[in-house]
C-alpha cells in the first residue's frame, strides 16, 4: 500500500499568514507596528493597513486564493462569510488589477438584520460591521470552491453592540489581563505586562456512513436520531475506547490532521471514544481567541473531510440515545507574557502563596456565579446530554483532588497550610518496568469543573457549541475575583500586604468550600447534598437562560465592559428563540417520519403477518405466537398514532405563541414530553418488526457499520 509521506513540521502553518510569514514579507517598520497592535493594543493607521493588506493579498494569491472573506462568528453557533474576489477595476488593456486595500482588510459590511440579534437589529436596520481581529492570523482555506483568504473578524451592529461570539471574548480577555496584572503587581511582580487565558478544547464527535445518514430524516434535519432502539451491544464492553482505528476512520483522520496542520491548528491527540463510532481530537493550548477560531476550523474540517470520505461527522451532543454523548472539554488556565502558568501549583503548593490566592479566587468566582457558568454551557443538544453516560451533571461543582483539598482543609482549620501530599511512585511489581512518578491526585470524570494539574477543565460545553461563551464567562468572573482582592490589598499598609493575602486565602477557602466536591457527581446522594449546600440545580436550558439577565450578571459584565444590558437581553432572546425553533423542527420531523415512514411500515408488517397467521390457522397450525406479536404491534401502533395526534395539537399551540421565554417554556414542558411519548412505542415496535420492513438504518447499522 503506497502512502504519501507527510512531515507535520514541513506543512505546519503553510496556509497561515503567521508571524514567520509576516516577518518575511512585511517591511520592518510595518511588521513592528502590527506587533504593537497585537501585543499592546495599539491602533493601526490606514497607511500601515494598506501595506499589510497588499502583502497578505500577494501571499494569498501565491497560495491559490482568488477571493477573500471576513470570517466571523455570529450567534448561530457556526461561522459566517461573504466572499469578494481580489478583482479590481478593469485596465485599458483588458486586464484587471488584483487588490485588497487596508480599508477592506479592516472593515466589512455584512447584513446585520439577517443574523440572530435578539431585537437589536430589525429587518429595516440592516447595517453591521466586521472588524479585523489582528491578534488571530489570517489563513487560506482550500475547498471545492477553490482557495479563499479568511480574515478573522469581530461582528458588531451599526449602533455598536456585539452580534457575535468573538467581541465579548476579546473584551473579557482584556479585563482578565488588566486585573491579573493589577493583582500580580500588588504581590510584588514588577515585570509582568499582560496575561491571557490559555485554552485547549478537546473535540468529541461521531462518524457514520454518509449513505446511511441520508436515509435518516432525523439526522439530516436535526443532527440526532429521534427514534432508535438500542442494539444488543452498545458500549458495555468499553472495547471501542482507545481501540485500534478502523481503516476507513484512520484514513479520514490522516486527512483531517494534515489539513489542520496546514492551517496552523496544533492537533495533537486522536483516539476512539467510549461509544461505538465516537472519536476525539485534542489540540495543544493556545491564546483563548485563537483557540476559539481554531475550534471552529476543527469542526468545519471534520465535517468537510468526512464528506470527501463518504462519511458524515455528527457534532450533536447526543446523536444516539443510550450511549455517550459528545462534549467539548474546555481546558482553561492563565499565562503571563513571560510564559508563566499561574495555575501551576509547583511541587509544594502549600508554600505557593500566589497559586493559593489565585486558586481561592477561582473558587469564589465559580461559587458566586455558578448559575451563569451553567448557562454558558446551555444549548439544545446539551439538554439531552448532561447528567448521563459520562457527561457532567447539571450541578456546578469543583474538583480539586486529594492534594489541594488537603491544603484547603488545612487553610480552613488552622489558617495556614504546612504540607502537601506527594503522589509518590507507581510500582507495577514487574522488575523491568520503570517505577514512575505518580500524580498527587486522581481524576474525576463526573466533575463539571475539575483541576487537572495546571489548569481547570470545564467539561460541560457541548460538542457543536462555540467555546467562546464559556471562556467569556470564565475570564470575566475570575477578573471580578481578582479585582475584589486587589481593592482590598490596595488598602493594606505596604508592610502588611502578605498578611492580608493570607487572611483573604483563609476567608475565601472557608466561604467557598461548598462548591468543592470530589465524589460521584452522578449519585442521588450528591444531588441531595448539593441542595443542602445551597448550590443551584438547573436541569434545563430554559431554566438556565434567566441567569444571563439577572441584576448580578448585568452588574458583573457592565463593570468590566464585556456586555451591556441590551446585549445580554438580546442574547437571552436569541437563546429562547433558538430553543423553540430547534424543538419545533424536532417535533415536526418526528411527526413526518412517523406518519410517512414508520407507521406505514408497521402497518405493512402487521398486514403481512395477519395474512400469514390466517393462512397458518386455516391449515390447522398453532398461531399463538403470530397472534401475540400482532396484538403487541397493534397496541404499539395505536399508541404511536395517538402520540402523533397529541404532539401535533401541542405543536400547533406552541407555534402560535409569541417568541420568547413563554414559548420556550411551553416547548420544554409539553413538546419534549410529547416527543418522548411518541418515541417509546416506535422504538419498542422496532424490536418486533422484521428487518426488511423497517424504513431506515438502525442503530446497529449506524454505530457498527462504518
Amino acid at each position: 500500500m503506497n502512502e504519501t509521506f507527510c512531515n507535520a513540521a514541513d506543512i505546519f502553518g503553510e496556509d497561515v499568514f503567521n508571524d514567520t510569514t509576516m516577518q518575511k514579507r512585511l517591511p520592518k517598520k510595518i511588521y513592528q507596528a502590527l506587533k504593537r497592535a497585537i501585543e499592546e493594543g495599539a491602533e493601526l493607521d490606514l497607511e500601515t493597513a494598506d501595506v499589510i493588506a497588499h502583502e497578505m493579498k500577494e501571499w494569498a494569491i501565491e497560495r491559490g486564493a482568488t477571493h477573500y472573506t471576513h470570517w466571523f462568528q455570529p450567534l448561530t453557533g457556526a461561522t459566517a462569510e461573504k466572499h469578494d474576489s481580489f478583482v479590481s477595476a478593469p485596465l485599458p488593456n483588458g486586464k484587471v488589477l488584483m487588490s485588497l486595500s487596508g480599508k477592506e482588510l479592516i472593515k466589512g459590511e455584512p447584513d446585520a438584520s439577517s443574523f440572530p440579534s435578539g431585537g437589536i437589529r430589525q429587518t429595516f436596520e440592516a447595517r453591521g460591521y466586521t472588524i479585523w481581529d489582528c491578534t488571530s492570523p489570517a489563513f487560506v482555506r482550500h475547498d471545492e470552491g477553490g482557495a479563499t483568504l479568511c480574515i478573522p473578524t469581530a461582528f458588531c451592529s451599526y449602533t455598536g453592540e456585539a452580534l457575535d461570539q468573538k467581541t465579548p471574548l476579546l473584551r473579557s480577555m482584556q479585563a482578565l489581563s488588566a486585573e491579573t496584572v493589577r493583582l500580580l503587581r500588588l504581590l510584588g511582580n514588577d515585570t509582568v505586562r499582560s496575561a491571557e487565558p490559555s485554552v485547549g478544547a478537546e473535540q468529541e464527535y461521531f462518524i457514520v456512513d454518509r449513505e446511511k445518514y441520508l436515509k435518516r430524516m432525523d439526522l439530516v434535519f436535526t443532527g440526532r436520531t429521534l427514534f432508535g432502539a438500542m442494539p444488543p451491544k452498545g458500549q458495555e464492553l468499553d472495547d471501542h475506547y482507545f481501540g485500534t482505528l478502523r481503516p476507513r476512520i484512520a484514513s479520514y483522520m490522516k486527512d483531517v490532521n494534515e489539513e489542520l496542520w496546514r492551517l496552523g491548528v496544533p492537533a495533537k491527540t486522536q483516539h476512539n471514544e467510549v461509544a461505538p463510532a465516537q472519536h476525539e481530537l485534542a489540540p495543544i493550548y493556545e491564546k483563548a481567541n485563537i483557540a476559539v477560531d481554531h475550534n471552529q476550523i476543527v469542526m468545519h474540517t471534520l465535517k468537510r473531510t468526512a464528506y470527501r470520505h463518504g462519511l458524515r461527522c455528527l457534532l450533536h451532543e447526543k446523536p444516539f440515545a443510550g450511549v455517550n454523548g459528545s462534549g467539548k472539554h474546555d481546558n482553561w488556565s492563565i499565562t503571563t507574557d513571560d510564559g508563566t502558568n499561574l495555575l501551576d501549583p509547583g511541587s509544594t503548593p502549600h508554600d505557593n502563596i500566589q497559586f493559593l490566592l489565585i486558586l481561592v479566587c477561582i473558587l469564589r468566582a465559580v461559587d458566586n456565579h455558578a448559575e451563569l457558568l451553567r448557562e454558558s454551557a446551555a444549548d439544545v443538544g446539551n439538554e439531552v446530554r448532561l447528567g448521563g453516560n459520562e457527561a457532567p451533571p447539571v450541578i456546578i461543582s469543583v474538583f480539586l483532588g486529594e492534594q489541594l483539598e488537603d491544603v484547603l482543609r488545612q487553610l480552613i482549620s488552622t489558617g495556614s497550610a504546612t504540607s502537601s501530599h506527594d503522589g509518590g511512585f507507581l510500582r507495577t511489581g514487574v522488575s523491568f518496568l520503570t517505577d514512575v512518578n505518580r500524580d498527587a491526585t486522581d481524576r474525576n470524570r463526573t466533575s463539571p469543573f475539575a483541576f487537572t494539574g495546571n489548569k481547570f477543565e470545564f467539561r460541560m460545553v457541548g460538542s457543536h457549541d462555540s467555546i467562546a461563551g464559556a471562556n467569556t464567562v470564565l475570564n470575566t468572573i475570575v477578573a471580578e475575583s481578582f479585582s475584589e482582592v486587589s481593592e482590598r490589598l490596595e488598602k493594606c499598609a505596604p508592610g502588611e500586604v502578605m498578611d492580608c493575602v493570607h487572611d483573604i486565602i483563609k476567608e475565601y477557602a472557608a466561604a467557598h468550600s461548598r462548591i468543592v466536591y470530589s465524589g460521584n457527581g452522578y449519585s442521588k446522594e450528591w444531588a441531595e447534598e448539593a441542595e443542602r449546600r445551597g448550590l443551584p440545580i438547573i436541569n434545563s436550558m430554559v431554566d438556565a437562560i434567566p441567569a444571563l439577565t439577572s441584576d448580578k450578571t448585568v452588574e458583573l459584565f457592565e463593570k468590566f465592559k464585556v456586555f451591556n444590558r441590551t446585549e445580554l437581553e438580546s442574547r437571552s432572546e436569541v437563546k429562547y428563540e433558538a430553543y423553540a425553533k430547534a424543538m419545533n423542527i424536532e417535533a415536526r420531523t418526528m411527526m413526518q417520519m412517523a406518519r410517512r415512514d414508520i407507521i406505514p411500515a408497521i402497518m405493512r408488517y402487521i398486514g403481512d403477518l395477519a395474512k400469514a397467521s390466517n393462512a397458518a390457522e386455516a391449515a390447522g397450525m398453532d398461531t399463538t405466537v403470530q397472534k401475540t406479536v400482532l396484538r403487541k404491534l397493534s397496541g404499539l401502533l395505536s399508541e404511536a398514532q395517538a402520540a402523533v395526534d397529541s404532539l401535533e395539537k401541542c405543536t400547533l399551540l406552541a407555534e402560535a405563541m409569541e417568541p420568547g421565554r413563554s414559548q420556550a417554556v411551553y416547548f420544554h414542558d409539553y413538546i419534549v414530553p410529547g416527543m418522548a411519548l411518541l418515541r417509546a412505542p416506535v422504538d419498542e415496535a422496532e424490536r418486533f418488526v422484521e428487518r426488511s420492513y423497517w424504513p431506515m438504518p438502525t442503530y446497529s447499522d449506524l454505530l457498527f457499520k462504518v
